[in-house]
């Protein structure tokens, strides 16, 4: 028999726990009223014979007190209720103590593996924590319901990053409005910041607002380089005007600008990668950053933009020395690849960025890519047009525009443009598909009402989400509310408008669409069939529920393709300890992320993409697919077909290659994971994590730092979705199809192999 405990875990059923917990009220009554060994024992063997595949211990300690009572010690059974009441309110008023020490110790298996880019042995992050598992407790005994929190501990809800929960002032991610704060000068600590003159210095202070920024929220911020476009310009201006004077020919003052500029562009680009992973925020890590590379943003300084975008491709491809002074693959910044008319075809003028882009993701894993075809067929404003903008960190993605005028202030507002930068999310709240279906019992009349159930309860914790933001005033973050990151508010002013009208958003998240079809089917949703059709009309009530939310509240409700992390393993924990292990659907550690294919499932890139992005369409508050390849450095070909079917199939996609190092040997490539799931160097055996460099995706980021057990597994499944043959002449497909349209052509080509 197996017990549940109050944290989830599962341990044997001991019968000695009986004994003793009864022998210690024992000491709290009189003798005639204690109970004797031998009822001690019948107790003990009595809850034994239960015989239960699981039980909780709270239901152990019902049955001892109903036997308590068998027996007539009532005294007894009165001082166990006490005592039991008394731990009850101890672990409820301080819940913390164990957990910083276990912290401190570094013998939490949890936050040592919490986030696969915070160092949990650094004291910076170790800070950030320490304050994260207070602002955990207070928010679990003060500001949430107790359903709320019940429901998140068994893992039939998410309530995210509680670890910052306690400060209202706190939002989750955002596209910060760099052009305002650049353009138009900002202030960062009470110091006013002017507008810049030149490239480097610009670069320069977009990493100080990144900082600032990062460090007022707590989750992804991305920024474009057509707000850094300008001041290419401007630096070469000024290095004219120098030869200029100094009475050189029109040809020489141009050639000399051009090639002091471009020297400036790889100084400023390399200094705004050194800022950016080498500070360090109040969240204990490097910012969580995202860059745009966008063309379309701007006709007037494009060729401007495309040398910063070279320079940034460049040098990623190059990577960041480690402390062992070798080339690695950082996890930021993440980087955004706009494919559009002027780069995506081998005529178009801009063609060779996207070579670039290829080579750099066949190296380093980035950048990911975004189809300004697909985005603008499904993001339309407000006045009927499409856009396209980039997501906020790795997958959050804003409602199309329909903010009305100038909410926000900002000094660079444009009317009947549409408005993204500056616009933010309040945070994400996420169902357990799974759960849902497990609980119906297969019965789908049950699924709906359960389904509708536990969307309310996710409601009511997204609406204290936003209760909590409603009330603060611009001066809780000057840098985002009053100086330019988010809007230029007075002082005192409320946030209020800026959470409705549609400039902010709120996350409905989901994940496991594929064990929640399969159990309820019998078959995964790639099956083009019954269980295809029943995942799509479970997104289509996600999304039904958040638009009547956002018709009754006007705030903009999205559903949210969650990348969890380390919440697949708990989630995955909380199923079998509620349903037990069930073939194909509780049987691993991990559940599948938001609505992608499962890992393990063979399938070919084109048909993956395809398939996904029936499902991406119905995901708008956030979504990214991927597909898993081989080292392809030596087959650039295969990488640029790749990012053409995405250009006209996908809005948002990116490639899984590998790129590993071993510092004890030097092995350059792929790190192995056994069947304890430990990492360790196929050369040498090396398993130490501190001396392997390891870069995977994680769940739309790169992650660098080592994963749970549970996501681990989900890695260790990987299959291939694509071999490293030239298949170009052997294989077509119609790219140029809409997605329901194409054709796959492509023989399945993941075959068995594990990545």
């Amino acid at each position: 028999m197996k017990v549940v405990k109050r944290d989830g875990k599962i341990v044997d059923f001991d019968p000695e726990r009986i004994r003793v917990a009864i022998q210690k009220a024992n000491q709290e009554v009189s003798k005639k009223d204690q109970a004797t060994q031998e009822e001690i024992e019948q107790i003990a063997d009595y809850v034994k014979s239960l015989n239960r595949k699981r039980i909780l211990v709270e239901d152990i300690q019902d049955e001892i007190e109903d036997q308590l009572m068998t027996f007539k010690k009532f005294n007894l059974a009165r001082v166990y209720i006490t005592y039991r009441y008394t731990r009850a309110l101890v672990r409820k008023a301080n819940t913390t103590d164990q957990t910083i020490k276990e912290l401190i110790d570094g013998t939490s298996e949890y936050w040592n593996n919490e986030n696969s880019n915070k160092n949990a042995r650094i004291v910076t992050t170790q800070r950030d924590y320490l304050a994260g598992i207070t602002s955990t407790d207070i928010t679990r005994r003060f500001l949430l319901p107790q359903e709320v929190v019940k429901a998140h501990d068994e893992g039939i809800i998410h309530f995210h990053d509680a670890d910052y929960f306690a400060q209202n002032a706190l939002n989750n991610c955002c596209l910060i409005n760099l052009n305002d704060m650049l353009q138009n000068g900002t202030n960062i600590n009470g110091v006013m910041i002017e507008k810049p003159h030149r490239f480097i210095t610009a670069c320069t202070i977009a990493t100080q607002i990144i900082l600032g920024v990062s460090s007022s929220q707590y989750g992804g911020c991305t920024v474009t380089l057509a707000h850094l476009a300008p001041f290419v310009r401007d630096s070469y201006n000024k290095y004219y005007k120098k030869y200029k004077e100094r009475k050189l020919s029109e040809k020489q003052c141009k050639e000399f600008a051009m090639q002091d500029t471009k020297k400036e562009v790889e100084d400023g680009v390399q200094t705004f990668n050194y800022q950016v992973n080498s500070m360090t925020n109040t969240n204990g890590q490097a910012p969580f950053l995202s860059v745009c590379m966008y063309l379309g943003e701007t006709e007037e300084y494009k060729d401007e933009l495309a040398m910063i975008i070279e320079e940034f491709l460049h040098q990623r491809m190059l990577g960041f020395k480690n402390d062992q002074g070798v080339y690695i693959t950082p996890a930021f910044p993440k980087l955004l690849y706009v494919l559009e008319e002027d780069n995506i075809h081998n005529d178009s003028k801009y063609w060779y960025l996207t070579q670039l882009a290829a080579k750099c993701t066949a190296k380093r894993m980035v950048p990911d890519y975004i189809s300004e075809k697909m985005m603008k067929k499904l993001k339309i404003n407000k006045d009927g047009n499409g856009d396209c903008y980039p997501c906020m960190g790795c997958r959050s993605f804003l409602t199309p525009d329909r903010v009305k005028g100038n909410v926000a202030k900002a000094l660079d507002y444009e009317e009947g443009k549409g408005k993204y930068y500056g616009r933010f999310n309040m945070g994400v709240v996420t169902i357990n598909l799974p759960d849902v279906a497990l609980s119906s019992k297969k019965n789908e009349e049950d699924f709906w009402k359960i389904f509708n159930e536990r969307l309310e309860l996710c409601h009511t914790a997204l609406r204290i989400r936003y209760e909590r933001l409603s009330v603060i005033t611009s001066d809780a973050a000057p840098l985002l509310w009053q100086h330019g990151g988010f809007a230029r508010l007075g002082k005192g002013e409320s946030v209020l408008p800026l959470l409705h009208g549609g400039y902010s958003t709120i996350s409905l998240g989901y994940a496991g669409l594929y064990e929640c079809v399969k159990y309820m089917t019998g078959h995964s949703h790639t099956d083009g069939a019954e269980g295809e059709e029943f995942g799509l009309k479970v997104m289509q009530h996600l999304n039904d529920a958040c638009a009547k939310w956002k018709k009754e509240e006007d705030i903009d409700y999205s559903v949210y393709g969650t990348p969890i992390e380390s919440t697949t393993y708990k989630f995955s924990n909380c199923l079998k300890a509620r349903f037990g292990t069930i073939e194909g659907i509780t049987d691993r550690k991990y559940i599948t992320n938001s609505y992608h294919v499962p890992v393990f499932e063979e399938i070919d890139a084109f048909s993956k993409l395809s398939l996904e992005s029936k499902f991406q369409k119905l995901s708008p508050g956030g979504a990214i697919s991927y597909i898993e390849t081989p080292n392809l450095q030596n087959n650039l070909e295969v990488v640029e077909q790749m990012i053409e079917f995405i250009y006209n199939n996908i809005m948002y996609a990116e490639m899984n290659t590998k790129s590993d190092y071993c510092q004890e040997c030097g092995f350059d490539g792929e790190m192995q994971i056994d069947e304890n799931l430990e990492w360790y160097c196929p050369e040498c055996g090396n398993r130490d994590h501190r001396k392997l460099n390891v870069a995977r995706r994680t769940c739309g980021y790169i992650g660098t730092n080592f994963w749970n057990k549970g996501r681990t597994e989900e890695i260790k499944e990987r299959v291939l979705h694509i071999d490293n043959k030239d298949f170009e002449e052997e294989h077509k497909c119609t790219c140029k199809e809409e997605p329901a349209q194409v054709q796959i052509e492509i023989k399945n080509v993941a075959a068995s192999t594990k990545v």
